[in-house]
């Protein structure tokens, strides 16, 4: 995530998004850089209008970003739909553990019944 707000931050200051750039405000930020993510990022980011993703991205209703953010995006942000996979894999391993949490407490209930 931090590289996509440090893509977001260099946009908003009018600095070109570039290898450069892009890895000079994550050291500042104290990140490890890792040079194949910001390769990546920037290759991702280079026909894309981050103001007009930005605003399609605010125009989506809430219940919808997830599973919708995306489709209004046309798939152009590679970085973006990583993040979006770790969102929706995050999202899947709560459900996993609310399941197993509520399983456990079903054998106590029978215990103690």
């Amino acid at each position: 995530m931090e590289y996509v707000y440090a893509a977001l931050i260099l946009n908003e200051s009018g600095e070109e998004i570039n290898e450069d750039n892009l890895t000079g405000v994550l050291e500042a930020a104290g990140v490890d850089v890792e040079e194949s993510r910001v390769k990546a990022l920037v290759a991702a980011l280079e026909d894309v209008d981050i103001n007009e993703a930005v605003e399609q991205a605010a125009a989506v209703p809430a219940g919808g970003a997830a599973a919708g953010g995306a489709a209004a995006e046309g798939g152009a942000e590679e970085g973006g739909d990583e993040a979006e996979a770790a969102e929706e894999e995050e999202a899947a391993e709560e459900e996993e553990e609310d399941e197993d949490e509520e399983a456990s407490g079903e054998g106590l209930g029978e215990l103690f019944g």
